[in-house]
């Protein structure tokens, strides 16, 4: 299906009451209508398309059920809570969505009373409803908690932890496993193929049409007393059967959690129909939904990877355009893999992002030695150890927000035991219209404080691939590099990269006045705000540092010793950032020279253009020399 002539200007609806108000006929014209409201909008500014194109019948179900805010929706990553948002009020608002003062990409519940629950990272969704409806229980209240998690958040260690504790804790939960086989990537590993059981079973085929028959029975039913019966027929027609297993249970059922499915989560009477039974199931539930990814959109169903989120695109063709230059991360697969090529050591190891990662090319030509272990960073970085333990030479890849999640693997059993694995940290910084969940501000914090980790950042991508040369050639323990999201200045690398002096710095120019050291990509601004100094008569040094840790301390002592003022320029927060490591340095080396910093305020920054957000908070030029002067006096 390709877009088409609905009228996608006038909300039809403006909150859920509106929704409930019209007849049952009328909703696919509602779900068409938000669909094609999505897709002219979204080639606008960009987003999450192919998951919220999935989830729009499944929306429009749940919201025709239950009532919000009263009951709560606690979604899974909510990148596919448009739809919700559409819903709930904010229609007119959708076309503002990941832009500056606009609609959050994400659910924040600062933003809508019908926002319970904020996320941006997967598998948190199960243990936050679990905690709502326990919550709910001690109050006394009488409110529903729906879960939405895709089946790739069941790969994820937290939701194990969380349905460890569901039968134990309440006894009213309904958990929505919305498969629709895509996490990102295609999903990976035991779980996905489990899931993939169940929906292939042959008994499949006429499930939807004997699920209906069934809810309508369960529905209309009255009073009879046909517990047995109802549970017999349950088991035959909701769960796996194989051959002389006639009552074969599903792993949920080992958790005390009642199993319902797999349904068609595009059929929308069936769908209410099945919330209507499972709100009144005095136990938790799982009901088990299959959705199309990208559904409507030919585009969105043919390349589900590229449309999962993505900027602006060409509503008819579902082209985006093409830069001249190479991202950081297509440098970073290209190099990574070429490398291991020649050494038989390296190994590349993702969490469900080969293609946001840049390590799909790798992927491709050297698959033996290619891991993706799914939503599980905690395990990709145990896993990373036990093969650097086997001499192994492992490229961790895992996006600097995301990387959060493996800090105690990184100190327990990364650092303590001193194994050479690689960090390889993309969008390190600020990710713009993903907003705070995304943003890769915190992995200096996190990182400097650990013995013995080398850690660093280059400022364009001919340096880029050298530190990645040296990171490959570097066993004496673990490693991180972190690198923007998207393109750097422009720099081609050289055909052969070179090892790199670890805790060597770079003196760019000298001068006596002010020493300007800009991380990484804030070296262009650094450069910038010294031309400006120096038409004002100030003589400025200026220090590409390469490395957070350790930091080039004879370098930086002997600029701090002969200017006036020291400034640092990062992209991270300023809170035991770069900037904190300079200053602390200064301090132990009995140089007082003033340091002025320049970096993200201690704050969750907002979602928005990086140019934006710059200005805004003061990462720029004009902020730096205004600085600057003000402690030169």
């Amino acid at each position: 299906m390709t877009p088409t002539n609905v009228d996608t200007s006038q909300p039809p609806i403006s909150c859920p009451a509106d929704l409930k108000a019209l007849p049952l006929e009328k909703l696919p014209e509602l779900a068409e209508q938000i669909r094609q409201t999505l897709i002219a909008t979204l080639a606008e500014t960009g987003g999450h398309l192919g998951p919220n194109l999935g989830v729009v019948e499944l929306t429009l179900a749940m919201h025709r059920v239950f009532d919000t805010p009263k009951d709560k929706f606690v979604f899974d990553v909510a990148h596919q809570g448009y739809v919700h948002k559409m819903i709930t009020g904010r229609w007119d608002k959708i076309h503002t969505i990941r832009q500056f003062h606009g609609l959050n990409g994400f659910l924040l519940r600062s933003e809508s009373e019908h926002d319970c629950y904020g996320a941006g990272h997967a598998g948190t969704s199960v243990g936050a409803a679990l905690g709502m409806a326990t919550g709910r229980d001690l109050k006394g209240s009488d409110d529903h908690v729906i879960c939405v998690a895709g089946d790739a958040a069941f790969t994820c260690g937290p939701v194990f932890e969380a349905l460890n504790n569901v039968a134990a804790h309440t006894k009213r939960l309904i958990i929505v496993l919305n498969d629709n086989e895509w996490s990102i990537d295609k999903n990976v590993g035991a779980i996905a193929g489990y899931f993939n059981a169940i929906a292939t079973n042959p008994g499949f085929a006429n499930l939807h049409e004997k699920a209906a028959k069934f809810v309508e029975f369960m529905l209309g039913g009255g009073v009879r007393k046909l517990a047995e019966r109802v549970e017999k027929t349950a088991k035959g027609l909701l769960l796996p059967q194989s051959e002389g297993a006639h009552n074969r249970s599903t792993m949920f059922d080992e958790f005390g959690i009642r199993y319902y499915g797999p349904i068609d989560g595009h059929n929308l009477p069936l769908l209410i129909q099945t919330f209507d039974f499972l709100k009144n199931q005095n136990e938790p539930v799982i009901l088990h939904v299959l959705t199309e990814k990208g559904r409507g959109y030919k585009p969105a169903l043919e390349d589900p990877l590229k449309f999962h989120g993505l900027g602006k695109y060409n509503v008819e063709t579902g082209e985006v355009a093409a830069s001249d230059k190479p991202t950081y991360s297509q440098i970073y697969g290209r190099s990574v893999t070429d490398f291991a090529k020649e050494d038989k050591s390296i190994v590349a190891i993702t969490g469900a992002m080969p293609g946001g990662t840049g390590l799909i090319v790798f992927k491709k030509e050297i698959p033996e030695r290619y891991f993706d272990v799914g939503i599980a960073e905690e395990h990709a970085a145990l896993f990373a150890c036990g093969l650097a333990v086997q001499g192994l030479r492992p490229f961790l890849t895992i996006y600097s927000t995301f990387m959060q999640r493996a800090i105690d693997m990184i100190i327990h059993d990364m650092a303590i035991q001193n194994l050479p694995v690689r960090l390889c940290m993309d969008r390190g910084g600020l990710s713009g219209d993903d907003g705070p969940t995304h943003h890769g501000l915190f992995d200096i914090s996190y990182l400097r404080g650990i013995p013995g980790l080398v850690h660093m950042q280059p400022k364009d991508e001919d340096e880029f691939v050298d530190m990645l040369w040296t990171m490959a050639n570097y066993d004496k323990g673990p490693i991180a590099i972190r690198y923007p999201r998207g393109n750097g200045p422009g720099v081609t690398p050289k055909q052969k990269p070179q090892l790199l002096e670890i805790g060597k710095g770079e003196l760019i120019a000298d001068g006596s006045d002010v020493a300007l050291i800009g991380l990484g990509e804030m070296v262009p601004i650094a450069q910038q705000a010294k031309k400006v100094l120096e038409e004002k008569g100030l003589s400025v040094a200026l220090i590409n540092p390469r490395w957070i840790k350790p930091l080039d301390g004879a370098l930086i002592d002997s600029i701090a010793k002969k200017v006036k003022v020291v400034c640092t320029l990062e992209d991270h927060v300023l809170m035991n950032g770069f900037g904190c490591g300079v200053i602390e340095h200064l301090n132990d080396a009995g140089v007082k020279t003033p340091v002025v910093r320049i970096g993200w305020p201690d704050e969750f920054v907002e979602h928005g253009s990086v140019g934006g957000l710059r200005k805004k908070h003061g990462l720029t030029v004009e902020n730096t020399v205004e600085k600057v002067l003000a402690k030169l006096g």
